[in-house]
């Protein structure tokens, strides 16, 4: 019997578990599964014969590596900043590695001696990045065996509120991390290219300057630029593509209202505000407009959005013209008291459902003709368990497992689900559970 060991258990990994716990027996699996909360594991797990639940500080690297010791494959579901450590045990230990998150430098860094323990660590296997990267790759090398050239691949994905449950002004509730929802695009200027040219977008001007796309059945999205786009050209092997462009999908008005959040100074997270016990989201607007000024704060905050005054019921919609609401926390940024707002306001309901948008379009031209194709990809979750996100996530994890337990994928060091071993069975098992791309060609 081959022992998979999971760290982390939280909102993304329920349906990573329930795919293990269900070919378990057939695949002659056990599952180990450490989280600090016990009960919710104990939730996740049941009463499975092959389930085992174990409690403590999966940081805490004497502590996790007799687990590591017993296991065929780690699965890391831990935040980012942790892989490369739990990465460094399984090397030392000769164990597989999967995580869904980003390659850090210092995770391709243990490339050499991943190899040479004998060991594949995968990374970048869930949606976004995971999904995305797999369902590119199909088309670019088709287009490449084709004999084609590619001149320009845009990728857009988003994680938002399924239109059934589609109930605010904004179109938006959180089904991620609210922090980094509000914290977006910060940090960096987003870098992308377009024409052969290098092109930055500030942070101040990342809400403004976006993108608008249709998606069969499911209507227009817009799209703001994500942080580096030219990453992914030595990732895709395209160096010499003239157009590169990933970015996230919103759904109208939402980057027009959240750049005025920007331009007001709302979503800034470089200095505190103190509260004195008495301090109300209607005071935390005024503290961005004008002060010495007789109009109301819904006055002064339609002149200050001028043409853009038709938003005004977003921003009452989020309770920023609250007076009567006292902030929780003693000293906050100006961001954190916006999340604070944001949490109750796009809170996602027990009944609502969420949905994961996910498009790519690709121009590449054959016989001195230009080809446009456009693929996009709709998944819309059960319940606030079983969500988009975790089953976009958690799936391609748990089919990677699979595949690497059965020698299928026989990589070895740090990698990606860029090669057709790896995605081609991966997308092929996708689509059983209904997640499938609707691709349409045309002539331009």
């Amino acid at each position: 019997m081959k022992n998979i060991l999971l760290l982390g258990a939280g909102l993304s990994a329920s349906t990573l578990i329930k795919y293990l716990l269900e070919h378990s027996t057939s695949e002659n699996w056990q599952l180990h599964v450490v989280d600090q909360d016990l009960q919710m594991v104990a939730s996740k797990l049941g009463a499975h014969p092959n389930a085992f639940a174990h409690s403590f500080n999966a940081l805490d690297t004497e502590a996790r590596k007799p687990y590591i010791e017993q296991a065929d494959l780690v699965i890391s579901m831990l935040p980012a900043i942790y892989h490369v450590g739990v990465a460094q045990d399984c090397i030392a230990l000769k164990k597989n590695l999967i995580t869904p998150s980003y390659i850090s430098a210092d995770m391709r860094a243990l490339d050499a001696s991943a190899k040479a323990a004998g060991i594949v660590i995968m990374n970048e296997i869930g949606v976004d990045p995971g999904i995305d990267h797999m369902s590119a790759m199909k088309i670019i090398h088709q287009i490449q065996e084709e004999g084609a050239k590619l001149l320009s691949f845009k990728s857009y994905c988003g994680g938002l509120i399924a239109p059934v449950s589609d109930t605010n002004k904004w179109h938006y509730k959180f089904t991620w991390n609210p922090r980094n929802v509000v914290l977006a695009g910060q940090g960096a200027a987003a870098i992308y290219k377009e024409a052969g040219a290098l092109k930055y977008l500030p942070y101040h001007r990342l809400f403004q300057q976006t993108e608008f796309i249709n998606v069969p059945n499911f209507g227009q999205f817009e799209a703001y630029a994500n942080r580096n786009s030219i990453s992914y050209l030595e990732t895709y092997g395209l160096q010499d593509l003239p157009t590169i462009i990933r970015g996230t999908l919103r759904i109208p008005p939402y980057c027009a209202a959240w750049n005025a959040l920007i331009q007001l100074g709302l979503t800034e997270d470089t200095y505190t505000i103190k509260n004195d016990g008495t301090f109300t989201p209607r005071m935390l607007l005024n503290t961005f407009i004008p002060f010495k000024d007789q109009r109301s704060v819904e006055q002064k905050l339609a002149a200050f959005l001028g043409e853009n005054a038709d938003l005004l019921p977003l921003f009452e919609e989020i309770g920023l013209f609250d007076a009567n609401y006292i902030f929780k926390a003693e000293e906050a940024s100006p961001a954190q008291y916006l999340q604070e707002l944001l949490e109750k306001a796009w809170k996602l309901g027990p009944t609502d459902n969420d949905m994961l948008v996910m498009y790519h379009e690709f121009i590449y031209e054959k016989a001195g003709a230009k080809f446009k194709i456009e693929s996009s990809m709709v998944a819309i979750g059960q319940d606030q368990r079983f969500t988009a996100m975790s089953d976009t996530v958690g799936l391609p994890v748990a089919i990677a497992a699979k595949l690497i337990l059965n020698q299928t994928i026989q990589q070895k060091g740090v990698t990606l689900p860029v090669y057709k071993e790896i995605y081609q069975p991966i997308l092929s098992e996708l689509e059983q559970y209904g997640i499938t791309f609707n691709e349409h060609e045309t002539q331009i």
